[in-house]
């Protein structure tokens, strides 16, 4: 088999490891979406307070450790245990579904049946203050999230490509795990939203927040429930992120990429989200290194996805799965 093929198969399945990672992202913002009608902008925020808390309980940091000292002269930085991973991982949840809770409480309890616009601006404020939070909290250095994620190629898919075509695939096994976590999020989501009383009340209250109020569905209760869960696919998603790149403000901008994926797949579709991530991770990748790379001088995966998405909007703006746009005439 010619080399230039087995590249582009090697780059062709990178990108659909590269894809899911995005589709993770995306899946929150889709899950608040579809729920409520709000465009969450702090999404990729949430992705990384969640792993910053991750990182400060597994390594039993003490918050707001920066703050104490300057007030109080002390120098105490860490409590003097560790947390094992599955342990802080419920705990960082725990302060996901406590952070959910205060959202509502505090901000949006005060917004319904608000322009979604004035619902968009709330967002964009609750991620520059969960930004400056996670900052004074945790500490905005440089962190290394270490939870037992297998990492590095994978020697047997290595092997076998390189015994059936003589060239050995890079596969990254933090990218395989990540494929089947998102795998087994969309199937979870799905059933919830299709086939629980919960799942139903949260397409109502996307519907119509006032209808939905009247017909004795808990409003309260929904969008706390919807911001948990988007919370911990914000946790997922940092775990991976953070294993993968570190636990760096930079982390936050991944929501950007989240953007063309969304409008691939639809703002309100589960499955779209994980579609639309497979197009963005594969396109960018192949683009790079079939034309980028050759031609372009590379660096095209930084505006290729968005460019995508600006002529996909031309002819489906809803996106692939997204409701069917109605228009009375």
């Amino acid at each position: 088999m010619p080399e230039q093929l087995l590249w582009t198969a090697e780059v062709f399945l990178n990108g659909l490891m590269a894809g899911v990672l995005y589709a993770l992202v995306a899946l929150g913002f889709v899950l608040i979406y579809k729920a409520s009608g709000i465009f969450n902008f702090a999404q990729g925020v949430m992705a990384l307070f969640a792993a910053m808390t991750l990182y400060g309980i597994m390594n039993g940091q003490v918050p707001f450790a920066h703050l104490i000292n300057a007030i109080f002269g002390t120098e105490i930085h860490y409590f003097g245990w560790n947390v094992p991973a599955l342990a802080a991982i419920f705990l960082t949840m725990c302060v996901m579904v406590l952070f959910s809770w205060l959202v509502q409480r505090y901000i949006f309890r005060f917004l319904v049946g608000q322009e979604p616009i004035i619902l968009f601006m709330a967002t964009i404020g609750l991620a520059y203050f969960l930004e400056g939070v996670g900052d004074l909290m945790w500490g905005s250095d440089i962190k290394t999230l270490e939870v037992g994620l297998p990492q590095g190629i994978n020697e047997t898919i290595d092997a076998v490509t390189f015994e059936a075509f003589g060239y050995g695939f890079f596969i990254d096994n933090l990218d395989i795990v990540a494929s089947v976590v998102a795998a087994i999020l969309v199937l979870g989501l799905v059933l919830f939203a299709q086939y629980t009383k919960q799942g139903r009340a949260m397409r109502a209250v996307a519907d119509d927040h006032q209808a939905a109020l009247s017909v004795g569905v808990s409003l309260n209760f929904i969008w706390i429930l919807v911001w948990s869960l988007a919370g911990f696919v914000a946790l997922v998603a940092g775990i991976m992120w953070g294993a993968k790149s570190g636990v760096q403000f930079s982390l936050s901008l991944i929501a950007l990429k989240a953007l063309p994926v969304l409008m691939l797949g639809g703002f309100t579709s589960i499955p779209g989200a994980i579609v639309g991530g497979l197009i963005i991770g594969v396109g960018e990748k192949l683009f790079e290194f079939l034309i980028g790379q050759p031609y372009l001088g590379g660096a095209t995966e930084n505006w290729f996805a968005y460019m995508l998405a600006l002529v996909f909007l031309l002819f489906r703006p809803q996106g692939l799965f997204g409701e069917k746009i109605i228009e009375r005439v």
